[in-house]
Protein backbone atom coordinates (compact mmCIF):
# COMPACT_ATOMS: atom_id res chain seq x y z
CA UNK A 1 0.00 0.00 0.00
CA UNK A 2 1.44 3.23 -1.02
CA UNK A 3 1.92 5.71 2.37
CA UNK A 4 2.70 8.49 0.03
CA UNK A 5 5.98 7.10 -0.87
CA UNK A 6 4.93 5.56 -4.28
CA UNK A 7 4.56 8.07 -7.27
CA UNK A 8 2.91 5.28 -9.52
CA UNK A 9 0.12 5.42 -6.93
CA UNK A 10 -3.46 6.73 -8.52
CA UNK A 11 -4.00 8.57 -5.31
CA UNK A 12 -0.15 9.62 -4.72
CA UNK A 13 -0.61 13.07 -4.12
CA UNK A 14 -3.83 11.97 -1.45
CA UNK A 15 -1.57 9.89 0.30
CA UNK A 16 1.53 12.09 -0.09
CA UNK A 17 -0.76 14.76 1.99
CA UNK A 18 -1.69 11.95 4.81
CA UNK A 19 1.77 11.57 5.52
CA UNK A 20 2.85 15.23 5.77
CA UNK A 21 -0.03 15.62 8.02
CA UNK A 22 0.89 12.57 10.51
CA UNK A 23 4.30 14.02 10.36
CA UNK A 24 2.75 17.63 11.51
CA UNK A 25 3.84 20.37 13.27
CA UNK A 26 3.87 18.03 16.81
CA UNK A 27 6.00 15.49 15.01
CA UNK A 28 8.40 18.11 13.64
CA UNK A 29 8.96 19.89 17.07
CA UNK A 30 9.54 16.80 18.57
CA UNK A 31 12.18 15.85 16.33
CA UNK A 32 14.09 19.10 16.77
CA UNK A 33 13.13 19.45 20.76
CA UNK A 34 14.46 15.82 21.16
CA UNK A 35 17.54 16.38 19.20
CA UNK A 36 18.62 19.09 21.76
CA UNK A 37 17.92 16.93 24.75
CA UNK A 38 19.69 13.88 23.80
CA UNK A 39 21.72 13.72 21.17
CA UNK A 40 21.57 12.71 17.80
CA UNK A 41 20.02 8.93 17.01
CA UNK A 42 19.09 8.45 20.21
CA UNK A 43 16.26 10.81 20.26
CA UNK A 44 14.87 9.00 17.82
CA UNK A 45 15.59 5.44 19.31
CA UNK A 46 14.39 5.92 22.23
CA UNK A 47 17.26 7.21 24.48
CA UNK A 48 21.18 5.85 25.40
CA UNK A 49 24.58 6.97 24.96
CA UNK A 50 24.87 8.78 21.53
CA UNK A 51 27.96 9.89 19.47
CA UNK A 52 26.33 13.60 19.44
CA UNK A 53 26.88 15.07 22.95
CA UNK A 54 24.04 17.25 24.01
CA UNK A 55 26.53 20.48 23.84
CA UNK A 56 27.11 19.40 20.06
CA UNK A 57 23.27 18.46 19.48
CA UNK A 58 22.51 22.23 20.73
CA UNK A 59 25.15 24.07 18.66
CA UNK A 60 23.79 22.19 15.37
CA UNK A 61 20.53 22.25 16.30
CA UNK A 62 20.58 26.52 16.66
CA UNK A 63 21.02 26.28 12.79
CA UNK A 64 17.98 23.88 12.17
CA UNK A 65 14.80 25.59 10.45
CA UNK A 66 12.43 25.63 13.19
CA UNK A 67 10.49 22.87 11.30
CA UNK A 68 12.19 20.90 8.93
CA UNK A 69 11.03 21.16 5.50
CA UNK A 70 9.73 17.67 3.68
CA UNK A 71 11.47 16.80 -0.44
CA UNK A 72 11.19 14.44 -2.64
CA UNK A 73 13.57 12.11 -5.01
CA UNK A 74 12.03 10.00 -7.27
CA UNK A 75 14.29 7.95 -9.27
CA UNK A 76 14.36 8.62 -13.36
CA UNK A 77 16.52 8.98 -15.92
CA UNK A 78 17.31 12.84 -14.97
CA UNK A 79 17.70 12.39 -11.71
CA UNK A 80 19.93 8.97 -11.57
CA UNK A 81 23.79 8.68 -12.31
CA UNK A 82 25.29 5.19 -12.80
CA UNK A 83 28.16 3.72 -11.53
CA UNK A 84 30.11 6.29 -10.00
CA UNK A 85 30.31 9.40 -7.94
CA UNK A 86 31.53 12.61 -8.98
CA UNK A 87 31.94 15.98 -6.97
CA UNK A 88 30.90 17.54 -10.81
CA UNK A 89 27.50 16.27 -10.48
CA UNK A 90 24.58 18.60 -10.09
CA UNK A 91 22.61 18.20 -7.12
CA UNK A 92 19.15 17.00 -7.56
CA UNK A 93 17.58 18.76 -4.81
CA UNK A 94 18.87 21.26 -2.23
CA UNK A 95 18.10 21.06 1.38
CA UNK A 96 18.65 22.73 4.73
CA UNK A 97 20.56 21.29 7.68
CA UNK A 98 17.72 18.85 9.45
CA UNK A 99 15.09 18.85 6.39
CA UNK A 100 13.96 15.54 5.49
CA UNK A 101 14.04 13.99 2.15
CA UNK A 102 12.33 10.71 0.67
CA UNK A 103 14.74 9.02 -1.97
CA UNK A 104 13.59 6.50 -4.74
CA UNK A 105 16.75 3.95 -5.17
CA UNK A 106 16.37 1.22 -7.83
CA UNK A 107 18.49 -2.16 -7.94
CA UNK A 108 20.55 -1.84 -11.43
CA UNK A 109 20.09 -5.65 -11.24
CA UNK A 110 15.72 -4.83 -12.66
CA UNK A 111 16.74 -5.60 -16.17
CA UNK A 112 17.64 -9.70 -14.70
CA UNK A 113 13.99 -10.21 -15.26
CA UNK A 114 12.22 -6.48 -16.51
CA UNK A 115 8.87 -7.91 -16.36
CA UNK A 116 8.68 -8.10 -12.39
CA UNK A 117 10.70 -4.74 -12.08
CA UNK A 118 10.63 -2.66 -15.08
CA UNK A 119 7.65 -3.08 -17.06
CA UNK A 120 4.73 -0.56 -15.86
CA UNK A 121 6.81 1.19 -14.00
CA UNK A 122 7.61 5.02 -15.18
CA UNK A 123 10.88 5.39 -13.22
CA UNK A 124 12.24 2.20 -13.71
CA UNK A 125 11.35 2.33 -17.53
CA UNK A 126 12.85 5.66 -17.73
CA UNK A 127 16.38 4.58 -16.50
CA UNK A 128 16.36 1.11 -17.80
CA UNK A 129 15.40 2.22 -21.50
CA UNK A 130 17.61 1.00 -24.12
CA UNK A 131 16.76 0.14 -27.81
CA UNK A 132 19.14 0.80 -30.70
CA UNK A 133 17.87 4.21 -31.24
CA UNK A 134 18.37 5.65 -27.87
CA UNK A 135 19.75 4.53 -24.39
CA UNK A 136 18.37 7.01 -21.39
CA UNK A 137 21.39 6.62 -19.27
CA UNK A 138 24.35 6.21 -21.47
CA UNK A 139 27.31 6.63 -18.93
CA UNK A 140 27.29 3.80 -16.73
CA UNK A 141 30.95 3.78 -14.63
CA UNK A 142 33.75 6.46 -13.82
CA UNK A 143 35.33 5.37 -17.36
CA UNK A 144 34.97 6.99 -20.68
CA UNK A 145 31.59 8.87 -21.40
CA UNK A 146 32.47 8.46 -25.10
CA UNK A 147 33.65 4.17 -24.76
CA UNK A 148 31.63 2.69 -27.19
CA UNK A 149 33.42 -1.16 -26.70
CA UNK A 150 31.01 -2.18 -24.39
CA UNK A 151 29.05 0.70 -23.59
CA UNK A 152 29.45 4.62 -21.97
CA UNK A 153 31.48 4.53 -18.65
CA UNK A 154 32.98 1.01 -19.43
CA UNK A 155 31.10 -0.73 -16.34
CA UNK A 156 33.56 0.63 -14.14
CA UNK A 157 31.08 0.91 -11.25
CA UNK A 158 27.82 -1.00 -11.24
CA UNK A 159 25.21 1.05 -9.09
CA UNK A 160 21.97 3.18 -10.12
CA UNK A 161 22.57 5.92 -7.39
CA UNK A 162 19.31 8.69 -7.10
CA UNK A 163 21.18 12.50 -6.42
CA UNK A 164 23.03 13.83 -5.53
CA UNK A 165 21.64 15.72 -2.34
CA UNK A 166 23.12 19.11 -1.27
CA UNK A 167 23.10 20.14 2.18
CA UNK A 168 23.23 23.55 2.72
CA UNK A 169 25.86 24.69 5.11
CA UNK A 170 28.11 21.65 4.64
CA UNK A 171 31.36 22.35 3.74
CA UNK A 172 34.79 20.05 4.26
CA UNK A 173 35.72 18.81 7.35
CA UNK A 174 32.28 18.83 8.82
CA UNK A 175 30.19 15.53 9.47
CA UNK A 176 27.09 14.66 7.69
CA UNK A 177 24.59 12.99 9.65
CA UNK A 178 22.41 10.71 8.35
CA UNK A 179 19.17 9.07 9.85
CA UNK A 180 17.37 6.30 8.19
CA UNK A 181 13.75 6.91 9.16
CA UNK A 182 12.26 4.92 6.89
CA UNK A 183 12.49 2.12 3.97
CA UNK A 184 9.51 0.52 1.77
CA UNK A 185 9.83 -2.12 -1.27
CA UNK A 186 8.92 -0.84 -4.61
CA UNK A 187 6.41 -2.75 -5.78
CA UNK A 188 6.29 -4.59 -8.67
CA UNK A 189 3.87 -2.84 -11.38
CA UNK A 190 3.10 -6.05 -12.99
CA UNK A 191 -0.14 -6.69 -12.20
CA UNK A 192 0.08 -10.43 -12.03
CA UNK A 193 2.23 -9.43 -8.89
CA UNK A 194 0.48 -6.75 -7.31
CA UNK A 195 1.77 -6.37 -3.99
CA UNK A 196 4.81 -8.37 -4.73
CA UNK A 197 8.24 -6.74 -4.61
CA UNK A 198 11.08 -8.90 -6.46
CA UNK A 199 14.97 -8.78 -6.26
CA UNK A 200 17.90 -10.66 -7.54
CA UNK A 201 20.79 -12.28 -6.43
CA UNK A 202 23.46 -12.72 -8.57
CA UNK A 203 26.57 -15.60 -8.26
CA UNK A 204 28.99 -13.83 -10.27
CA UNK A 205 32.51 -14.01 -11.60
CA UNK A 206 33.14 -11.18 -8.77
CA UNK A 207 31.86 -13.09 -5.95
CA UNK A 208 34.18 -15.12 -3.12
CA UNK A 209 33.30 -18.60 -3.92
CA UNK A 210 33.72 -18.21 -7.50
CA UNK A 211 36.95 -19.96 -8.38
CA UNK A 212 36.03 -22.66 -5.24
CA UNK A 213 33.11 -24.38 -7.20
CA UNK A 214 32.85 -28.05 -7.45
CA UNK A 215 29.42 -28.66 -9.30
CA UNK A 216 29.95 -28.57 -13.23
CA UNK A 217 30.60 -26.07 -15.35
CA UNK A 218 32.84 -24.42 -12.62
CA UNK A 219 32.41 -21.09 -14.59
CA UNK A 220 28.77 -20.49 -14.79
CA UNK A 221 27.10 -18.00 -12.84
CA UNK A 222 23.44 -18.14 -11.46
CA UNK A 223 20.42 -16.12 -10.80
CA UNK A 224 18.12 -16.08 -8.41
CA UNK A 225 14.87 -14.43 -8.06
CA UNK A 226 13.48 -13.24 -4.68
CA UNK A 227 9.89 -12.73 -4.39
CA UNK A 228 8.81 -10.08 -0.98
CA UNK A 229 6.10 -8.85 0.32
CA UNK A 230 5.55 -4.95 -0.68
CA UNK A 231 4.00 -3.79 2.31
CA UNK A 232 5.58 -5.44 4.51
CA UNK A 233 2.91 -7.87 5.61
CA UNK A 234 5.78 -11.16 5.75
CA UNK A 235 9.20 -11.04 7.47
CA UNK A 236 11.02 -13.59 4.94
CA UNK A 237 11.38 -13.29 1.30
CA UNK A 238 11.63 -16.46 -0.82
CA UNK A 239 13.10 -18.05 -3.84
CA UNK A 240 11.02 -17.54 -6.92
CA UNK A 241 13.61 -19.41 -9.50
CA UNK A 242 16.78 -19.39 -11.11
CA UNK A 243 18.59 -19.15 -14.08
CA UNK A 244 22.24 -19.95 -14.94
CA UNK A 245 23.63 -16.60 -16.93
CA UNK A 246 23.81 -17.33 -20.90
CA UNK A 247 25.79 -14.89 -23.29
CA UNK A 248 23.61 -11.60 -23.90
CA UNK A 249 23.40 -9.48 -27.27
CA UNK A 250 22.78 -5.98 -25.78
CA UNK A 251 20.45 -3.35 -27.87
CA UNK A 252 23.93 -1.99 -29.40
CA UNK A 253 24.62 -5.61 -30.53
CA UNK A 254 27.59 -6.11 -27.92
CA UNK A 255 27.48 -9.91 -26.74
CA UNK A 256 28.06 -9.89 -22.91
CA UNK A 257 29.05 -13.44 -21.96
CA UNK A 258 29.61 -12.79 -18.19
CA UNK A 259 27.74 -9.80 -16.37
CA UNK A 260 29.91 -7.39 -17.25
CA UNK A 261 27.93 -4.21 -17.51
CA UNK A 262 25.26 -3.28 -15.45
CA UNK A 263 21.22 -2.96 -17.00
CA UNK A 264 22.28 -5.18 -20.13
CA UNK A 265 18.74 -6.61 -20.25
CA UNK A 266 18.07 -10.46 -20.27
CA UNK A 267 16.30 -11.95 -23.08
CA UNK A 268 14.30 -14.82 -21.19
CA UNK A 269 13.89 -17.01 -24.14
CA UNK A 270 17.91 -17.82 -23.69
CA UNK A 271 17.40 -19.14 -20.49
CA UNK A 272 16.11 -21.69 -18.68
CA UNK A 273 13.95 -21.24 -15.73
CA UNK A 274 14.56 -23.28 -12.03
CA UNK A 275 11.45 -22.92 -9.90
CA UNK A 276 12.37 -25.87 -7.67
CA UNK A 277 14.80 -24.08 -5.42
CA UNK A 278 15.18 -23.82 -1.34
CA UNK A 279 11.99 -25.11 -1.16
CA UNK A 280 10.56 -24.02 2.70
CA UNK A 281 13.53 -21.77 2.75
CA UNK A 282 12.39 -18.54 4.28
CA UNK A 283 15.27 -15.37 4.30
CA UNK A 284 14.85 -13.01 6.52
CA UNK A 285 14.12 -9.55 5.55
CA UNK A 286 16.84 -6.99 6.28
CA UNK A 287 16.03 -3.94 4.11
CA UNK A 288 18.91 -1.12 3.69
CA UNK A 289 21.66 0.62 1.14
CA UNK A 290 24.42 -1.26 0.43
CA UNK A 291 25.39 2.48 -1.27
CA UNK A 292 24.83 5.96 0.95
CA UNK A 293 27.82 8.18 -0.21
CA UNK A 294 29.12 11.52 -0.29
CA UNK A 295 30.99 12.95 -3.17
CA UNK A 296 35.09 12.00 -2.20
CA UNK A 297 37.43 14.73 -3.80
CA UNK A 298 40.71 13.28 -4.69
CA UNK A 299 39.09 12.26 -8.13
CA UNK A 300 36.45 13.72 -10.92
CA UNK A 301 34.63 10.41 -11.18
CA UNK A 302 34.87 7.47 -9.20
CA UNK A 303 33.74 4.15 -9.61
CA UNK A 304 30.58 3.00 -7.22
CA UNK A 305 32.22 -0.21 -6.50
CA UNK A 306 34.65 0.08 -3.75
CA UNK A 307 33.47 1.72 -0.67
CA UNK A 308 35.83 4.72 0.49
CA UNK A 309 36.36 6.73 3.34
CA UNK A 310 33.14 8.92 2.36
CA UNK A 311 30.88 6.08 2.31
CA UNK A 312 29.97 4.10 -0.65
CA UNK A 313 29.12 0.83 -1.28
CA UNK A 314 29.96 -0.23 2.23
CA UNK A 315 27.38 -3.37 1.93
CA UNK A 316 26.43 -3.56 5.52
CA UNK A 317 23.17 -5.02 6.05
CA UNK A 318 22.80 -2.75 9.32
CA UNK A 319 22.39 0.44 7.59
CA UNK A 320 18.80 0.20 7.39
CA UNK A 321 15.36 1.68 9.36
CA UNK A 322 16.53 3.25 12.62
CA UNK A 323 20.13 3.38 12.25
CA UNK A 324 22.27 6.65 11.80
CA UNK A 325 25.57 7.06 10.01
CA UNK A 326 28.09 10.04 9.98
CA UNK A 327 29.87 10.42 7.01
CA UNK A 328 32.99 13.04 6.81
CA UNK A 329 32.00 16.03 4.46
CA UNK A 330 34.97 16.17 1.21
CA UNK A 331 33.26 18.52 -0.62
CA UNK A 332 30.80 21.66 -0.24
CA UNK A 333 27.07 20.30 0.05
CA UNK A 334 28.31 17.01 1.06
CA UNK A 335 26.42 15.96 -2.42
CA UNK A 336 24.72 12.47 -0.83
CA UNK A 337 23.78 9.41 -3.34
CA UNK A 338 22.23 6.47 -2.57
CA UNK A 339 21.70 3.48 -4.32
CA UNK A 340 22.22 -0.23 -4.01
CA UNK A 341 19.03 -1.24 -2.14
CA UNK A 342 18.79 -4.90 -0.65
CA UNK A 343 15.66 -6.66 0.90
CA UNK A 344 18.39 -9.10 2.73
CA UNK A 345 22.30 -9.73 2.74
CA UNK A 346 24.53 -11.68 5.03
CA UNK A 347 27.90 -10.32 6.42
CA UNK A 348 30.44 -10.47 3.88
CA UNK A 349 28.31 -10.97 0.52
CA UNK A 350 29.65 -14.11 -0.21
CA UNK A 351 28.74 -14.66 -4.07
CA UNK A 352 28.26 -11.38 -5.02
CA UNK A 353 25.31 -9.91 -4.50
CA UNK A 354 22.72 -9.25 -1.84
CA UNK A 355 18.88 -9.68 -2.23
CA UNK A 356 19.25 -7.01 -5.18
CA UNK A 357 15.54 -5.00 -4.84
CA UNK A 358 14.25 -1.14 -5.27
CA UNK A 359 13.83 0.30 -2.16
CA UNK A 360 12.47 3.83 -1.30
CA UNK A 361 14.04 5.81 1.53
CA UNK A 362 13.39 8.66 3.87
CA UNK A 363 16.33 10.37 5.75
CA UNK A 364 17.16 13.08 8.05
CA UNK A 365 20.61 14.71 7.25
CA UNK A 366 21.76 16.98 10.18
CA UNK A 367 24.95 19.21 9.53
CA UNK A 368 27.67 19.09 12.60
CA UNK A 369 30.23 21.81 12.00
CA UNK A 370 33.82 21.69 12.32
CA UNK A 371 33.87 24.22 14.80
CA UNK A 372 31.85 22.37 17.26
CA UNK A 373 33.32 18.89 16.97
CA UNK A 374 36.35 19.64 19.03
CA UNK A 375 36.32 17.07 22.37
CA UNK A 376 33.03 15.21 21.19
CA UNK A 377 33.50 11.62 19.68
CA UNK A 378 32.98 13.01 16.26
CA UNK A 379 36.31 15.04 16.11
CA UNK A 380 38.64 13.59 13.55
CA UNK A 381 36.27 11.17 12.34
CA UNK A 382 37.65 10.30 8.67
CA UNK A 383 35.50 7.29 7.53
CA UNK A 384 31.73 6.02 8.25
CA UNK A 385 30.54 5.39 10.93
CA UNK A 386 26.87 3.50 12.17
CA UNK A 387 25.26 3.83 15.39
CA UNK A 388 22.01 2.13 16.62
CA UNK A 389 20.30 2.54 19.66
CA UNK A 390 22.47 -0.63 21.32
CA UNK A 391 25.34 -0.43 19.21
CA UNK A 392 28.55 1.79 17.99
CA UNK A 393 30.49 0.10 15.21
CA UNK A 394 33.48 1.02 13.18
CA UNK A 395 34.14 0.29 9.41
CA UNK A 396 37.46 -1.06 8.12
CA UNK A 397 38.81 -1.64 4.68
CA UNK A 398 42.02 -3.11 2.88
CA UNK A 399 42.62 0.61 2.68
CA UNK A 400 41.25 3.18 4.38
CA UNK A 401 40.92 5.81 1.68
CA UNK A 402 42.36 3.72 -1.38
CA UNK A 403 41.87 6.82 -3.72
CA UNK A 404 44.88 8.64 -1.77
CA UNK A 405 46.58 5.80 -0.58
CA UNK A 406 47.26 4.13 -4.21
CA UNK A 407 48.05 6.90 -6.48
CA UNK A 408 46.99 7.62 -9.68
CA UNK A 409 45.75 4.27 -10.84
CA UNK A 410 43.79 3.50 -7.19
CA UNK A 411 40.72 3.16 -9.26
CA UNK A 412 42.55 0.13 -11.49
CA UNK A 413 44.76 -1.31 -8.72
CA UNK A 414 42.41 -1.59 -5.87
CA UNK A 415 40.68 -4.83 -7.37
CA UNK A 416 44.10 -6.71 -7.22
CA UNK A 417 45.42 -5.26 -3.74
CA UNK A 418 42.80 -6.03 -0.96
CA UNK A 419 42.76 -8.53 1.65
CA UNK A 420 40.42 -9.60 4.78
CA UNK A 421 43.73 -8.58 6.87
CA UNK A 422 44.19 -5.72 5.75
CA UNK A 423 40.73 -4.77 6.22
CA UNK A 424 40.52 -6.41 9.94
CA UNK A 425 43.95 -4.47 10.93
CA UNK A 426 41.73 -0.99 9.81
CA UNK A 427 38.83 -2.25 11.83
CA UNK A 428 41.10 -2.90 14.95
CA UNK A 429 43.05 0.49 14.59
CA UNK A 430 39.40 2.39 14.17
CA UNK A 431 38.14 0.64 17.18
CA UNK A 432 41.23 1.18 19.41
CA UNK A 433 41.31 5.25 18.27
CA UNK A 434 37.36 5.12 19.06
CA UNK A 435 37.50 3.62 22.70
CA UNK A 436 41.15 5.31 23.81
CA UNK A 437 39.89 9.13 22.85
CA UNK A 438 35.55 8.44 23.25
CA UNK A 439 36.45 6.29 26.09
CA UNK A 440 39.38 7.42 27.46
CA UNK A 441 41.00 4.04 27.50
CA UNK A 442 44.71 3.51 27.37
CA UNK A 443 45.65 1.49 24.67
CA UNK A 444 46.34 -1.80 27.02
CA UNK A 445 42.66 -1.34 28.52
CA UNK A 446 41.23 -1.10 24.75
CA UNK A 447 43.15 -3.73 23.53
CA UNK A 448 41.52 -6.03 25.73
CA UNK A 449 38.08 -4.83 25.39
CA UNK A 450 38.04 -5.61 22.25
CA UNK A 451 38.92 -9.01 22.63
CA UNK A 452 36.39 -9.68 25.07
CA UNK A 453 33.78 -7.29 24.57
CA UNK A 454 34.04 -6.28 20.68
CA UNK A 455 32.73 -8.63 17.65
CA UNK A 456 34.54 -7.92 14.43
CA UNK A 457 33.09 -9.68 11.29
CA UNK A 458 33.71 -9.14 7.65
CA UNK A 459 31.45 -6.84 6.19
CA UNK A 460 32.20 -7.97 2.38
CA UNK A 461 34.86 -9.36 0.54
CA UNK A 462 33.44 -8.69 -2.96
CA UNK A 463 33.47 -4.79 -3.45
CA UNK A 464 37.03 -4.17 -4.59
CA UNK A 465 38.19 -3.21 -1.39
CA UNK A 466 37.05 -5.38 1.01
CA UNK A 467 35.37 -4.51 4.12
CA UNK A 468 35.93 -5.73 7.94
CA UNK A 469 33.51 -3.73 11.30
CA UNK A 470 33.71 -4.10 14.50
CA UNK A 471 30.68 -4.01 16.73
CA UNK A 472 30.50 -2.66 20.39
CA UNK A 473 27.56 -2.70 22.41
CA UNK A 474 26.86 0.65 24.54
CA UNK A 475 25.38 -1.29 27.39
CA UNK A 476 29.06 -2.61 28.29
CA UNK A 477 29.55 1.52 29.36
CA UNK A 478 26.02 1.81 31.53
CA UNK A 479 28.19 1.51 34.65
CA UNK A 480 30.33 4.80 33.64
CA UNK A 481 26.52 6.66 33.24
CA UNK A 482 25.38 5.63 36.96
Amino acid sequence: MCAGDDKNCPEFETHRAKMMDALGAERRSFLKSAFVATGGAAALAGGGISLVSPALAQASAARLPNQPAFHYLPATDQTVHWGYFSKKLKPQVEIDSGDIVTIEALTHHANDDAELMVKGDPGAESVFHWTKEKKNVKRRGAGDENDTKIGGGGGLGVHVCTGPVFVRGAEPGDILEVRILDTRFRPSANPEHKGKSFGVTASAWWGFHYKDQIEEPKDREIITVFEVDANGGSPFAKAAYNYRWTPQTDPDGVVHKIIDYPGVPVDHSTIKKNTDILRGVRVPIRPHFGVIALAPNEADYVNSIPPMHTGGNIDNWRIGKGATMYYPVAVEGGLMSIGDPHASQGDSELCGTAIECSITGTFQLIVHKKADLEGTALEGLEYPMLETQTEWLVHGYSFANYLAELGPNAQNDIFGKSSVDLALRDAFRKMRKFLMTTQKLTEDEAIALMSVGVDFGVTQVVDGNWGCHGIIRKDIFAGRMA
